[in-house]
């Protein structure tokens, strides 16, 4: 549904109001007010279908704003990347009004996602920073861990960014020893997803483990332990890529003679 093609040349069509990550509800329920004239401030974002889609960056959001993760949510795994896209461009646009080179203030192409420096010539683009996101097994169990910021009781796959210099490979086996000690074997590509809180790019990742050994690094996870297809903790919610690779695994699992 979602077409990625700046439609530069459109002066109307379907438009998000975005601010502080928090989206404007359409009247419909989704996020795409009705069609519009654009002002010269809006961004051009996208088609939605044959509808040109842009992004209104607003100043304050309204009380019945919801945000980008009670959106995930609400809305339909198609409408996804439309999301995504929304967040991701507008925390680049409103991260980036100034030169990062010389510190002039920049301005928006139009004909493509670009803030351009017309001091120094430097053009920025938005951010993607790229993520590994792993479960680790042994055989049938799963294990999974807790980072401080998780609600209470809520266990997810292990998770990190790629450093500079590093593959994925390399991040995945690198994030598992440092988080929970763990040594892996065999690492397998799942698939990827865009998060956009605010501009990750997740790699997903099986991984199997070594030895069933945990010693858990104190600071990003709390609490870590193996866990049995039938024992399982609170989970992570079912649009994130992490409840996607324990739905696969216990496919694989129930799947085996």
């Amino acid at each position: 549904m979602l077409v990625r093609e700046l439609p530069a040349t459109s002066d109307s069509g379907g438009v998000i109001r975005l601010a502080g990550g928090r989206i404007a509800p359409a009247p419909d329920g989704g996020i795409i007010q009705a069609s519009r004239p654009w002002t010269p401030e809006m961004q051009p974002l996208c088609f939605w279908g044959d509808l040109p889609i842009a992004l209104s960056l607003e100043a304050q959001p309204g009380n019945d704003w919801p945000d980008g993760r009670e959106w995930l949510s609400r809305l339909s795994e198609a409408q996804f990347a439309l999301l995504s896209t929304a967040l991701q461009v507008g925390a680049w646009l409103g991260n980036h009004r100034f030169c990062g080179r010389c510190g002039a203030p920049a301005t928006r192409l139009g004909t493509e996602f670009a803030m351009h420096c017309q001091d120094c010539g430097h053009r920025n683009y938005p951010r993607i920073s790229p993520c590994i996101i792993t479960l680790v097994t042994h055989g049938e169990s799963l294990l999974l861990a807790r980072s401080p910021r998780f609600p209470a009781g809520r266990f997810s796959t292990l998770a990190g960014f790629v450093e500079p210099g590093e593959s994925a490979e390399e991040a995945v086996r690198r994030e598992i020893f440092e988080e929970v000690g763990v040594t892996v074997g065999r690492v397998r590509y799942f698939r990827s997803q865009a998060w956009p809180f605010p501009h990750s790019l997740m790699l997903g990742y099986f991984a199997e483990a070594a030895s069933r050994r945990i010693q858990i690094d104190g600071v990003e996870i709390v609490d870590a332990a193996w866990f049995t297809p039938r024992q399982l903790p609170q989970l992570p919610p079912p649009y994130s890529i992490s409840s996607a690779l324990i739905r696969t695994h216990l496919a694989e699992v129930s799947a085996r003679p």
